[in-house]
């Protein structure tokens, strides 16, 4: 993303003014919020326990009692006669809601799927044998969807892009913070949790109204800020288009080191400070996919926090897996299954965690040998495929279906304006090549293009 020196270091300089400001919100105590708000009792006691973290060690009872009270509350909001006449304290506390209702719906199916697993607990299986759309999948995306459409917060959005007024289009209910928040909200929501399902394309259709940078609302609110770029990196990343990933990695984690100054002390430090963590071990899986030039800053953190970890990587090699496959457990979402889990038969209920990383490790797998393949094509304009071959050890015909894979790979989609599913296609590796029978015609990438069209062409009727 580019933007002009000047008005970057203004948004820069508002950004991290609000993330002081959210500091200050954060601290403040549960009843000096339930206070700011205006409305009956009950509802406004409904409000707060919506923004408020549940206990890690809820018990199942409680979680159940949270999702009804969720349902009841979003049932008021979306289904009463008119909008609701109250006043948030903040759109940080919008932002709140939404991220609670997601974890917990997430919290809920990691532990449901885990009990399904091991030997469960009778009781509380015959529980959840009977309450199978319990934070359900449906329930959450309906949630969602209605509240982006009572708000009509995409049409506001389309509308600001075409510098027009939002609230001419925006409705009864779309004129009101309350709801305009909660919709907006409700689209980084949605990227969230079409990607917790595995569903990564429509995790990044979902944001096609939302313009990717600081003028952005979501960029005002730290949590929002940091996990809207990290699920659209991994979406990125899991749809091999590295590049993009990186970027997206490379932004967020230069604005959060920008901050850290008064993360300290607040609570929401740890947070941060696991976020971030994921998103370098997963920028430097990138980085060892599709090498890139990174801002100083996160090539010294790489180096520091992972050693000789990041060179291996970097290397390829069967070495690397462990690392690989570590480094994506400790980064990845924890992804969710979109149906119950089969109670009576512990042993066909798959850890969808488990089941992501072997996608991912396939793609790993295709691309073992990178680096040692392109340090000898380094070497050569031209080369014998056979030759290639028994330097690789491999058979030349399994050499030569690898090389049409990985030419393939390597032209990615790279985003620069519009929908993040847009964008032009480039050769992303910084060296390029044609097979013509045995002979393999080697070129720096900027240069591919002069490479004959009859054998680009001939290599994607092949492949």
């Amino acid at each position: 993303m580019s933007y002009a020196n000047a008005d970057d270091d203004v948004l820069e300089d508002t950004l991290v003014a609000d993330y002081r400001e959210q500091v200050t919100y954060d601290e403040d105590t549960a009843l000096e919020r339930t206070d700011s708000l205006s409305g009956p009792a009950d509802l406004r006691a409904q409000l707060e326990a919506a923004a408020a973290p549940l206990e890690f060690q809820a018990s199942l009872e409680t979680k159940f009692a949270s999702y009804d009270n969720y349902c009841s509350l979003f049932h008021y909001i979306l289904n009463s006669d008119g909008p609701v006449e109250i006043e948030q304290p903040s759109y940080y506390w919008a932002w709140d809601v939404i991220d609670e209702f997601i974890y917990q719906f997430q919290a809920f199916h990691s532990y449901r799927s885990r009990l399904a697993r091991t030997a469960p607990n009778e009781e509380e299986a015959q529980i959840l044998r009977e309450n199978p759309n319990t934070w359900g999948c449906y329930s959450v995306l309906n949630v969602l969807y209605s509240l982006i459409q009572r708000s009509q917060i995409n049409e506001q959005l389309a509308a600001q892009k075409r510098n027009e007024d939002p609230n001419a289009v925006a409705g009864d209910y779309g004129t009101r913070p309350l709801y305009r928040n909660l919709g907006y909200f409700s689209i980084i929501g949605l990227l969230r949790v079409h990607c917790l399902l595995g569903d990564f394309s429509l995790a990044l259709k979902t944001l096609d109204d939302i313009e990717m940078n600081k003028k952005a609302m979501f960029a005002r609110v730290m949590a929002a800020h940091l996990n809207t770029y990290y699920y659209v990196g991994f979406s990125y990343m899991m749809l091999r288009r590295y590049a993009d990933a990186v970027r997206m990695f490379s932004h967020i984690l230069v604005y959060v080191s920008r901050t850290k100054n008064f993360q300290k002390g607040n609570q929401s430090f740890d947070a941060i400070a696991k976020k971030t963590e994921q998103m370098y071990a997963l920028i430097a899986i990138c980085v060892s996919f599709a090498p890139a030039r990174l801002d100083d800053t996160i090539h010294t953190a790489l180096r520091e926090k992972y050693g000789e970890k990041f060179a291996k990587l970097q290397r390829g090699g069967t070495d690397s897996l462990p690392i690989y496959k570590e480094l994506f457990q400790s980064a990845c979402p924890k992804f969710i299954a979109p149906t119950p889990p089969d109670f009576d038969n512990p042993s066909l209920n798959i850890d969808p965690v488990e089941h992501h990383t072997e996608i991912f490790m396939d793609e790993v797998k295709n691309t073992l040998f990178n680096p040692t393949v392109k340090s000898y094509l380094k070497l050569y304009s031209t080369m014998d495929l056979k030759k290639l071959s028994s330097f690789l050890e491999v058979d030349p015909e399994q050499l030569r279906s690898w090389l049409l894979v990985n030419k393939q790979r390597s032209r990615q989609v790279r985003w620069s304006e519009g929908g993040l599913l847009e964008g032009e296609v480039v050769n992303g590796s910084e060296l390029d090549y044609a097979i013509e029978g045995d002979l393999i015609h080697i070129s720096e990438a900027k240069q591919g293009r002069r490479l004959v069209d009859w054998y680009l062409r001939n290599l994607v009727r092949s492949y």
